[in-house]
């Protein structure tokens, strides 16, 4: 399609509409997108089914879902097929979630006055009502990978709408080495640029806090490890009873992404916060998960029921502490606590650091050495205080002149 036929689309009108949505299913793929009759998007579902043969979790599996489904949605508004899409409804796609709303199924209600501010507290920004330039990133790789997929398949188009932009690279893979496997070249051609956000750890005072504001050994517990293993949320949720090392306070994680099983050492204090919760439980089988949670009763008269802890009632533990403290932590946020204290301890190399946290790549480490904002403003503070107290204070007489001598011979008062 040449310039002059594309399209002129009015991109601050476009509407999505409530058409179809992503369902979770029982065997091989987790989650499906199905239309609105209710069945499954063929080329969705063998493009979400090659994903998981590739070792993706049920995790990714969902957001690559959500990804697509906003993607068709799109293309339905427009009246464009799936395969006939060109980078000109890409570019259009990528416009229309920079300045779009999204939708929700309820009004918000006490975050709605937040959204988009900065804490004054954690000095954070609260999530806002549009797309972040993050979620168009990830909005695009998907996209790329899919039509990847369709491509060669032999179904799609004939070229992949999501382009990389070479720049003044030329062709790719133009030197090639052929001992080395081909790496893909160039940016996404129209994803936005993200401002790079510096990791930044809690006050201490502001960690015990929100240590005090938990109600339950369980919850102590939790952050307890949190900020003492730098392990994920995902990561802590996962844990076994088996995966409980009490002779040399370890705790056995497995990796977001490979799954890989490693050992990480947690503080003496957070043992006894989970010696405590576990003694609440009383039973529990070594394979079975160590956080719990009990469940509202459906019908009356019936007892509670207990269920594992997963990722949204551990977010309503933060809500909760959040909502007394006036603040917005996240479990994020204790993850870099912790990095940022091993790394400022100078009793660590970065290379100990690195495995804690998993990274594969010493150059994500990295990002911790990067001075956070709050403690150069305490320094500078203590630097300037410091003087202050300096210039106040008088300096000594040398040894052997007589202070009030040197007050007549010189003017001034004695000290």
């Amino acid at each position: 399609m040449s310039s002059s036929d594309e399209v002129s689309r009015d991109l601050q009108s476009i509407r999505l509409a409530r058409w179809g949505r992503v369902v979770p299913v029982d065997g091989v793929i987790p989650y499906v997108v199905v239309d609105p009759e209710g069945r499954p998007i063929e080329p969705i579902r063998r493009f979400l089914r090659d994903f998981v043969a590739r070792g993706h979790s049920a995790g990714s599996v969902r957001s690559y879902a959500f990804d697509l489904h906003r993607w068709w949605r799109f293309l339905h508004v427009i009246d464009v097929p799936w395969d006939k899409a060109t980078s000109a409804e890409v570019r259009d796609f990528v416009l229309w979630m920079g300045q779009a709303k999204k939708q929700r199924r309820a009004p918000r209600t006490k975050s709605a006055a937040t959204a988009g501010q900065v804490n004054p507290i954690t000095r954070k920004q609260y999530p806002g009502d549009g797309y972040g330039a993050r979620t168009i990133r990830h909005s695009n790789a998907v996209l790329r990978c899919f039509y990847e997929f369709v491509i060669d398949a032999g179904e799609g188009p004939l070229a992949n709408p999501v382009r990389r932009d070479r720049g003044r690279r030329g062709r790719a893979n133009v030197h090639h080495n052929p001992l080395e496997p081909f790496r893909p070249e160039g940016r996404l051609r129209y994803n936005p640029k993200v401002p790079r956000q510096r990791p930044r750890a809690m006050p201490d005072e502001r960690w015990v806090d929100l240590f005090a504001a938990m109600r339950s050994n369980r919850d102590r517990a939790i952050l307890a490890l949190a900020v003492s293993t730098a392990a994920r949320a995902s990561e802590l949720l996962g844990i076994r009873a088996a995966d409980v090392d009490w002779g040399d306070q370890l705790v056995q994680v497995r990796r977001k992404g490979t799954g890989a099983q490693q050992w990480l050492p947690a503080s003496a204090e957070s043992f006894i916060w989970l010696r405590l919760y576990l003694d609440e439980l009383k039973d529990l089988g070594l394979n079975d998960p160590v956080w719990w949670t009990l469940r509202r009763r459906t019908k009356p008269g019936e007892d509670l029921t207990r269920r594992p802890l997963n990722y949204d009632a551990l977010r309503a533990v933060l809500r909760r502490a959040n909502d007394m403290l006036g603040t917005n932590w996240t479990m994020h946020d204790l993850r870099h606590t912790s990095a940022l204290r091993m790394v400022r301890s100078q009793k660590l190399s970065l290379r100990d650091v690195q495995v804690i946290l998993g990274h594969a790549h010493l150059t994500t480490t990295q990002l911790y050495l990067v001075e956070d904002d709050d403690e150069v403003l305490r320094r500078v503070h203590r630097y300037l205080a410091d003087r202050q107290e300096a210039a106040a204070a008088p300096k000594p007489v040398a040894v052997g002149y007589d202070a009030d001598d040197l007050a007549v011979l010189l003017g001034g008062v004695a000290p």
